[in-house]
């Protein structure tokens, strides 16, 4: 009996990594591919969201819009096409949550400067005081890489659409006011075709190291 297992112990011992290999193959094509979800206006706290578009629960995208950045060049949606992006709202006097959610920004860049597939995006919420130069010399303090982080100025209103109507992040701030708002620290997730794929508080590192791992996710996703 010994004599038999010892003569095909080599064929025993292929068969079972064989069959190691097969289970393993199998399990790795059943798995599903993660998927990050593609979050609509109905599905976000009312108060971020403009009653226009409240009960929007499929199709929702970003809206196209003209901004000035911080080298005083047009930015429009379109030169976001076919790209992924991370985008938030502050304003460069901001004294409490802005520091650090540019700190975490800046992380963000670090970790995407070589990665063509990436980019970020800031907007003021301040445009009477965030002027092309002020933001000019933001960047330059902070270290912003102009090619992978706009930083946007432009019209009031256009500002405050983009960022109850299209990102779906910004609060009003209760005076009557027509276009003030309170930012927020969401970081928005936006994927190649200009929908919302997550959520992150731009103030919390974990959520930045969710954020990381769900632009690999998105990434993925978008090459299958």
């Amino acid at each position: 009996m010994l004599q038999f297992f010892a003569k095909y112990k080599t064929l025993a011992i292929v068969l079972f990594l064989l069959s190691v290999v097969i289970v393993t193959v199998i399990y790795t094509l059943k798995k599903p591919t993660p998927r990050l979800p593609v979050y609509q206006p109905s599905m976000v706290n009312t108060e971020l969201v403009d009653t226009t578009v409240q009960y929007v629960r499929k199709y929702h995208k970003i809206a196209d819009f003209e901004l000035l950045n911080q080298n005083g060049e047009t930015i429009t949606g379109e030169f976001y096409d076919d790209y992924i992006y991370v985008a938030d709202f502050i304003f460069t006097t901001c004294l409490d949550i802005c520091p650090v959610m540019t700190d975490n920004m800046l992380r963000i860049q670090d970790k995407i400067k070589d990665d063509p597939e990436v980019l970020l995006l800031s907007h003021t919420v301040f445009p009477e005081v965030d002027s092309v130069p002020v933001l000019k010399k933001y960047a330059l303090e902070k270290g912003v890489i102009d090619s992978k982080w706009n930083l946007v100025t432009g019209d009031k209103k256009h500002i405050y659409d983009l960022a109850r109507k299209s990102y779906l992040v910004s609060k009003d701030d209760g005076d009557g006011g027509p276009y003030d708002m309170i930012h927020t620290e969401n970081f928005v997730l936006v994927d190649e075709t200009k929908r919302i794929r997550g959520y992150y508080d731009g103030t919390d590192s974990k959520a930045i190291d969710e954020l990381l791992k769900d632009i690999e996710i998105l990434k993925g996703e978008y090459r299958k």
